[in-house]
């Protein structure tokens, strides 16, 4: 007898102790607790510590209150001038309200399926509405500012706070980008060719204008020289006029001097002549005394 009374002794303390843990519970730092009896939310706690609940009625459902990251696999969108562009967006949100969060979405997977919905549906619909280059200049950050509040009024009746939408990376696809690339690889061919065809064009103009200074100095030299020459020669001829009214016999010794030096220097060592030759009188008679003035 004192055995059974024993064991139920040891039975009752272990089942109190168990309902003693069970009627205990703590809520951990940065956490929320809703409490729910028969599967009706009763109570939410906020404040970390040590709570109480009624043992094998009450559950405690935990929600972290921390910041949570979604970051949702890349999506094409379709932009307002018809491009389209692989978008990378990126979510922070916390849990704020666990009742309300439990009583829509109840687990975090099934708040991260449905928000990851609300920032695609935002983006397309905002990003619909422009152009790429308006999303390339300043005015990006007013579209990702309104698609974070497009997300955030969307996703406050589920019991979530959006605290921010950002847009990671908006790319060309490859294709479309190895387009864009040949095309503008082209058209710059197109101005190299045309700005060599205007180099090639421009240098011509340069080069006959440069024959034509050239030619017009070249034809001013020689007038100018030929002047000068035909200046010369009357000189010459003047002295030769007045050197032959002076002393004709000089004069024509003179002269036969001069076709002496043109002659023989273009012959060659040999000169064969006639001994009674005109050209030879000088070498044969004295040389004429010059005239008394």
């Amino acid at each position: 007898m004192s055995r059974i009374l024993r064991r139920t002794g040891i039975a009752l303390a272990l089942l109190g102790v168990a309902m003693l843990f069970s009627a205990v519970y703590v809520v951990p730092q940065a956490q929320q607790a809703l409490v729910v009896r028969l599967g009706r939310p009763i109570a939410v706690m906020t404040e970390p510590g040590l709570r109480l609940k009624l043992p094998f009625i009450d559950t405690v459902i935990f929600y972290y209150t921390g910041l949570l990251a979604l970051q949702p696999p890349t999506e094409p969108v379709i932009l307002g001038d018809q491009k389209r562009v692989e978008v990378d967006t990126f979510t922070e949100f916390r849990i704020v309200d666990a009742l309300r969060f439990n009583q829509t979405v109840q687990t975090e997977e099934q708040a991260r399926s449905q928000l990851a919905q609300m920032v695609s549906s935002s983006l397309r619909r905002e990003l619909g509405q422009v152009k790429l280059p308006e999303l390339l200049s300043s005015n990006r950050d007013a579209i990702i500012r309104d698609i974070r509040q497009t997300v955030a009024d969307a996703a406050r009746p589920l019991g979530i706070e959006v605290v921010d939408v950002s847009i990671r990376r908006a790319d060309l696809p490859p294709e479309t980008s190895q387009a864009i690339y040949d095309r503008m690889s082209s058209e710059r061919q197109r101005e190299a060719k045309e700005l060599r065809a205007q180099g090639f064009e421009w240098a011509q103009e340069i080069q006959a204008k440069a024959d034509r200074e050239r030619a017009e100095i070249l034809a001013d030299a020689q007038l100018k020289a030929s002047i000068a020459r035909a200046g010369g020669d009357a000189e010459a001829s003047a002295l030769l006029a007045g050197a032959f009214g002076r002393d004709q016999h000089f004069f024509e010794f003179y002269r036969a001097m001069q076709t002496y030096r043109h002659a023989l220097a273009q012959s060659g060592p040999t000169l064969v002549l006639s001994p009674d030759s005109e050209l030879l009188r000088y070498f044969n008679a004295p040389m004429p005394e010059p005239a008394k003035p």
